[in-house]
């Protein structure tokens, strides 16, 4: 007969503060408690008794909360803040959380809240191994075969089970389906081409939990349980934040740190595709837009800047672009800035990978090279600073920023399980496991870093930050980064999908996201992602249709920006009235700068979200819990983009009898004012509102002032006065946040924010 064996005590048996950390020993592990502000705690179980020194890069914040005092009960311990209070059963070492009126926020299984297990981690071995080159739209991809793999130590699984409540849950970074709440869930997560990982969750019932782990998550929700899963780490490591939503997003700033405000250029219309081929091309492009009197703040060079076969080598082929540093100086003439596409690969045989090979400064078998280790980081912008950055490059534009995505090696799409397990095993063996999320973190860092070291030891004048990547991680919002949603394939169920995954990936504190407006892919290939509904491209007016939906919406995303392949973004590419939506797009988004740029700066004064859910500002309001199609952006406006084709079918042949207006759900709590016709909604109500083609249904606040300047064709020009819409019969206030536009004068008190009264 099987003997059954008892499980390890969990009964706590020991309590005691030591320094601002209460420390609570069970026979299972050791628990412990550290405040960080009235209402943050953070929570640390340790398998060995101590917690690591492992590098945290994500979490910057170090000074010591000391108002709190706790109790030992017979039953419990109680750590008392001034705005919350932490319980732990003694029995199980289960963590509760409850308000100022004892009323519970949060709590883990009071059973079984934490289950660990230990494994052997492996790493490729420091030898020869056999690899082979793929070729994808995604890059050149390197995979290892039959790997030589050496033993990296021990780490371990970690699974903390809770309890949600009657609340909603947002957050954990952007995954690829588009979702209301989390409730219910299953959510993989780690880097991928479409999929950007973050570890900070928010709810409706007042918290926010930061899970600070380095390694892929997963998060579930269902009858069988909730918890969070942490692939690899040497404890389990969160922050309990008390509040609402945006008091949590606070929170995690306060931990993080402060985002970077991005240069006010960055707000204009970005125009980019795949791609633009030579100096001339681009010259002749913006020559154009101002020919036409198109709104244009930036251009983007895309891949193969470099000669043939050169793949990420940071200089230019000098047949195609001769004089680089004077195309750039002509785009400043006309007021246009340039971004450039770099990668974190280098092709053998360039000069590049040379230098890296030399010092030994490549992951592991392939040619990315290491952006973990700091000499790397500085070797990798010293690159780009004898190149671009000399000629007067004004952004960056990280691509593959992961930069190992296995799910682009397969002939059809393996399924979300499976892609969670083949990532944690390819990318673990050439980036230690436990930090397996964390490349673009270090990636970024080393980009905003250095540029700005370059800035201040060569007495340049300072240029903001600008780095449009493609994953992020915790904490990366320090670093000026603008993270876009991968390489999407157009249709109109992917464009709704963007909507709530960009919400998400807000709700999980990083402020500036956009997405590949029509899609980056928009025909149908041989491969599972080259999937798009649209072969016949803007000859299809179906296409063209979901073309000008998703430039509306994306006139109100923090970075608003073309870009995509299989035919020529411009807006001239489209003819007729959908020509003249765009425009008209263009039009808006620049006459709303004071506005946006205002927004933006909030951001960085205020610690606030630009785009969030409406449950966010309107949490008693259930029905706004599950709202996807409709969202704030900025403090006062709320935007409810047209998801469904309204004038033609997939093939392009006209619909009848659609009605051009959609229906909107007005939050209860305040009034709102159409913001073209000034009429009012009442707050609780749905109406449906008019939508043709040449109008996003966009509403402000009741009371609100908006800030307004007439359209221009870049913000450098933009000068005329700023006048002020009321949206009140009664006054109305503002606060205008106003700086330079580009530097860091921002950061040492150089802004206005001053307020407008109407």
């Amino acid at each position: 007969m099987l003997t059954a064996n008892p499980r390890v005590n969990r009964q706590i048996d020991h309590v005691e503060r030591v320094d601002n950390v209460l420390k609570l020993i069970s026979d299972f592990g050791t628990l412990f408690l550290e405040p960080q502000s009235e209402c943050i705690v953070r929570v640390t179980f340790s398998v060995k008794g101590s917690r690591s020194d492992k590098d945290r890069p994500g979490v910057i914040a170090r000074d010591p909360y000391t108002d709190w005092s706790f109790a030992d009960r017979p039953d419990a311990v109680e750590l008392v803040l001034p705005q919350i209070t932490v319980c732990v059963s003694k029995k199980s070492g289960s963590v509760c959380f409850f308000d100022r009126d004892r009323n519970p926020i949060f709590s883990e299984d009071p059973r079984n809240p934490r289950e660990y297990e230990a494994f052997e981690t492996f790493r490729l071995a420091d030898a020869p191994q056999k690899t082979r080159i793929i070729d994808t739209a995604d890059g050149k991809k390197e995979v290892v075969e039959d790997a030589r793999k050496v033993s990296d130590g021990e780490s371990y699984h970690f699974r903390l089970n809770f309890k949600p409540g009657d609340e909603a849950i947002y957050g954990l970074g952007q995954q690829e389906k588009g979702s209301g709440s989390l409730r219910g869930k299953t959510l993989y997560i780690h880097q991928a081409n479409r999929k950007i990982a973050a570890s900070l969750f928010v709810s409706t019932g007042g918290y926010g939990i930061l899970a600070d782990t380095y390694a892929p998550m997963i998060f579930h929700d269902g009858p069988d349980g909730s918890y969070l899963y942490l692939e690899a780490d040497r404890e389990l490591d969160y922050y309990f934040l008390a509040g609402g939503m945006n008091d949590v997003i606070r929170g995690y700033r306060f931990l993080t740190g402060k985002a970077a405000l991005l240069p006010r250029w960055a707000f204009g219309y970005v125009q980019s595709q795949e791609r633009y081929e030579s100096q001339q091309e681009i010259l002749d492009t913006v020559r154009r837009f101002r020919e036409e009197g198109i709104g244009l703040d930036c251009i983007v060079l895309d891949w193969m800047s470099w000669k043939d076969n050169e793949w990420g080598q940071k200089s230019y082929d000098p047949q195609r672009f001769p004089d680089p540093a004077d195309m750039i100086r002509r785009l400043h003439e006309d007021h246009v800035h340039f971004m450039i596409s770099i990668w974190p690969t280098m092709a053998e045989g360039t000069a590049d990978h040379a230098e890296f090979a030399r010092r030994k400064l490549f992951l592991p078998a392939c040619s990315v090279y290491d952006a973990l280790k700091e000499e790397a980081r500085e070797l990798y912008f010293d690159q780009l600073r004898q190149t671009h950055f000399r000629c007067g490059t004004d952004a960056w534009w990280c691509d593959s920023s992961e930069p190992i995505t296995p799910e682009w090696n397969h002939a059809f799409r393996p399924e979300e399980g499976a892609l969670f397990q083949e990532y944690c095993s390819e990318v673990g063996l050439r980036i230690p496991c436990e930090y397996t999320n964390s490349y673009p973190l270090y990636h970024a860092m080393g980009i905003y870093e250095n540029q700005r070291k370059a800035m201040e030891q060569s007495g340049m004048e300072e240029k903001r930050v600008c780095n449009l990547t493609r994953s992020s991680y915790t904490g990366q919002q320090r670093y000026g980064t603008v993270m876009w949603s991968g390489d999407t394939a157009a249709s109109w169920d992917t464009f709704r999908d963007q909507i709530a995954i960009g919400l998400h990936y807000s709700a999980s504190g990083m402020p500036f996201w956009t997405n590949d407006i029509g899609a980056f892919f928009v025909k149908q290939a041989d491969t599972w992602y080259w999937n798009g509904d649209y072969d016949d491209t803007a000859d299809n007016k179906g296409y063209c249709e979901l073309y000008v939906r998703w430039f509306q919406y994306a006139a109100f995303l923090p970075m608003f920006r073309a870009h995509g392949t299989d035919f020529r973004r411009e807006p001239w590419t489209f003819r007729g009235e959908f020509y003249d939506a765009l425009i008209a797009a263009i039009r808006l988004r620049y006459s709303l700068m004071p506005y946006i740029y205002s927004e933006a700066g909030k951001v960085w004064l205020k610690d606030n979200s630009f785009i969030r859910w409406l449950a966010f500002d309107h949490t008693d309001d259930r029905k706004t819990w599950e709202i996807t199609d409709q969202f704030l952006f900025g403090e006062n406006l709320m935007v409810c983009p047209v998801v469904e084709p309204m004038y033609y079918d997939i093939d392009g042949n006209p619909l009848k009898d659609v009605e051009k207006n959609r229906s909107v759900y007005f939050p209860a709590g305040c009034d709102w004012r159409d913001f073209y016709t000034e009429q009012r909604y009442a707050g609780g109500s749905t109406c449906r509102v008019e939508a043709g083609l040449d109008r996003i249904p966009v509403f402000v606040r009741e009371g609100s002032l908006i800030p307004v300047r007439k359209p221009a064709l870049s913000t450098e020009e933009q000068n005329d006065e700023i006048t002020f819409r009321r949206f009140s019969d009664a006054g109305a206030c503002y606060d205008l946040y106003e700086d330079d536009g580009d530097g860091y004068g921002y950061e040492r008190g150089e802004y206005r924010l001053r307020r407008e009264c109407v």
